[in-house]
């Protein structure tokens, strides 16, 4: 009874759903593989980040490894570094730039997949409003509910004040122009989030954090947060992009 309900219903809630139909109005036909990058964004914030969308932070896990492996200490953003400390300031000028380029690279994704007569203002509030609210309930839930919104630095708002500025000058550019600018962008916020200290306060609020029985879960969530933007990034430069160029 339930697969004959399921097979009279599936034309009705898929074949003509409002988000089937939204989709073919919305997105270019092969927005498939970029919906899905693009739709893990905001699940890459739910394990905690020493800056505003500041996914890629390779360098420490490497050094992890690299400590097991030879037995001995290393540190390669330190190696990378050359001794360089930053004073608060300037923690909140990286951060600035981190959260605006990594903001900037992730809109420009969602935007090279829409069609032209797509709601692009609505669509770009909308992602960035989901993003910030996983961002702020994971935060509530695996610290506590009054860190919900400690992520909002003086950092983070320019970040997300001089990001929403670029997107504003490239909502309409042309498409390639946009999926280069957003790889360009990404891989800026990889160089620095991964070349910059450690945040001190955010070293400090990861030694309260009790993971409990969710190793499984924060396993999964930290390697999202690790390897979203290269996803993004091979993404944006795929080849198929220079294919369709060319036929066009």
């Amino acid at each position: 009874i339930g697969a004959l309900i399921g097979w009279r219903l599936s034309h009705a809630l898929l074949e003509q759903s409002m988000f089937l139909i939204l989709r073919r109005h919305w997105f270019l036909h092969d927005a498939g593989r970029g919906l899905i990058v693009a739709g893990l964004w905001p699940l890459a914030q739910i394990y905690p980040q020493g800056y505003l969308f500041g996914h890629g932070q390779l360098m420490p896990a490497l050094s992890d490894f690299l400590s097991d492996w030879l037995e001995s200490p290393v540190d390669l953003g330190a190696l990378l570094r050359h001794g360089l400390d930053l004073s608060i300031e300037q923690f909140w000028l990286a951060e600035t730039i981190i959260a605006a380029c990594g903001l900037t690279g992730a809109m420009l994704l969602l935007l090279v997949l829409l069609r032209p007569s797509a709601p692009r203002v609505r669509l770009f509030f909308g992602l960035l409003l989901l993003t910030l609210a996983f961002k702020s309930l994971a935060s509530a839930l695996l610290f506590a509910p009054s860190n919900a919104f400690a992520w909002i630095t003086p950092g983070a708002e320019g970040g997300l004040l001089f990001g929403s500025a670029m997107l504003f000058g490239l909502t309409f550019a042309p498409p390639v122009a946009q999926r280069r600018i957003a790889a360009a962008m990404l891989a800026i916020a990889l160089l620095i989030v991964n070349i910059i200290p450690p945040n001190p306060y955010f070293v400090a609020t990861m030694q309260t954090w009790i993971q409990g029985k969710f190793l499984n879960f924060n396993g999964a969530a930290h390697f999202l947060s690790l390897f979203w933007p290269y996803l993004a990034i091979w993404f944006l430069l795929h080849h198929t992009h220079r294919k369709k160029r060319a036929g066009v």
